[in-house]
């Protein structure tokens, strides 16, 4: 057979690679060569497929900033001989994964694809067979000047190609586990795979990807509740080291006029720490001016997170941390849509 196109396969864990133990009923990894004899489809596939296994596989609840960088390496050290790159993953945190992906390359100009199932490859109905496989013909996939259709980091799942940085589990059980609620998708897998190209981020193709590896993880979330208690907020925000907050609101952005809730964040953001707003809710956007309750956030030196994800938000904390010592830096690029990652 000719082939097309390259793309690296690499595994990393998650549902789609396990069986089911006979004496315990519960889930365990198989071995990565045996997952791809459950998928004989990809021999028909005209792209040359290679793959690299996690040694061992990991538990998607495990994941880390350390293995992001592990992961990153894979791809950049292979980056000039693939054309794409497919990231078989958990779901549990595979938007965190696929958003920090996507601040660590900067100038990505190929396709890192995440996908996974939410039943083994090997059972009857799994849903694994169809994400691998339209994963892979999306890594492989090129315009007609030759150039990657989706030079950027994404999670295909049920059909859809999302965002990587734009997307959350939505759904535990069902087959449609991931959206981009607050962005398109990227594409839709039909009968025919449709490209909504004024969609796709659209990089120098003339310079090349870098890669930074490094990452801060000096960032914590809360999430705003009725009844949320001031010791508990004081004490976080404390925290020896840490950098940033990023904190769940109600709404548009709008957090109780408790006086002391409003005095904590102003101490916080006077001592130099980021506090980044961010909805609960699903879909829509952090405007702190839109109701008096944002607004004294604003005053209290609370950045908007627009409309961002939460995986998102943390991350590119992660990211501009490392990057820049200087909060004040950290806190402009924040306002900045640095990946297609918010709304502005």
């Amino acid at each position: 057979m000719t082939y097309d196109s390259h793309v690296l396969i690499i595994y990393t864990g998650g549902t789609i690679g396990m069986s089911r133990n006979p004496a315990t009923g519960a889930l365990e990894p198989l071995n990565f060569e045996h997952l791809l004899s459950k998928v004989p489809e990809l021999q028909q596939i005209p792209t040359h497929i290679s793959t690299y296994q996690f040694n061992p596989p990991i538990d998607s609840s495990d994941m880390s900033p350390k293995l992001w960088t592990d992961l990153a390496h894979i791809i950049a050290d292979n980056y000039p001989l693939y054309d794409g790159f497919v990231v078989l993953h958990g779901t549990d945190t595979m938007a965190y994964t696929a958003s920090a992906l996507s601040y660590m390359f900067e100038n990505l100009t190929k396709p890192v694809i995440l996908t996974g199932s939410q039943l083994p490859i090997g059972q009857f109905r799994t849903d694994g067979k169809e994400n691998l496989i339209t994963s892979i013909e999306m890594a492989a996939a090129k315009r007609h000047d030759g150039m990657a259709m989706v030079p950027e980091v994404g999670i295909y799942f049920n059909g859809h190609l999302l965002r990587g940085n734009r997307t959350t589990k939505q759904s535990a059980d069902e087959f449609n586990a991931f959206e981009s609620f607050n962005y398109p998708h990227l594409a839709e897998a039909g009968v025919n795979i449709s490209y909504h190209e004024n969609r796709i981020l659209h990089p120098d193709f003339t310079k090349p990807m870098t890669t930074q590896f490094q990452l801060d993880n000096n960032v914590i979330v809360f999430t705003l509740f009725p009844g949320i208690r001031e010791d508990l907020v004081r004490h976080i925000i404390a925290t020896p080291n840490l950098r940033a907050i990023v904190m769940r609101t109600y709404g548009s952005g709008n957090a109780p006029q408790n006086q002391w809730l409003l005095n904590a964040l102003k101490a916080a953001t006077n001592a130099g720490k980021i506090v980044v707003n961010i909805s609960q809710c699903m879909a829509g956007m952090v405007e702190m001016s839109r109701y008096d309750t944002g607004y004294q956030l604003k005053s209290a030196g609370v950045i908007s997170g627009y409309d961002s994800t939460v995986e998102s938000a943390v991350t590119k904390l992660m990211y501009l941390q490392a990057r820049y010592p200087d909060n004040e830096q950290v806190r402009t690029l924040m306002s900045h849509s640095i990946r297609g990652e918010i709304t502005i």
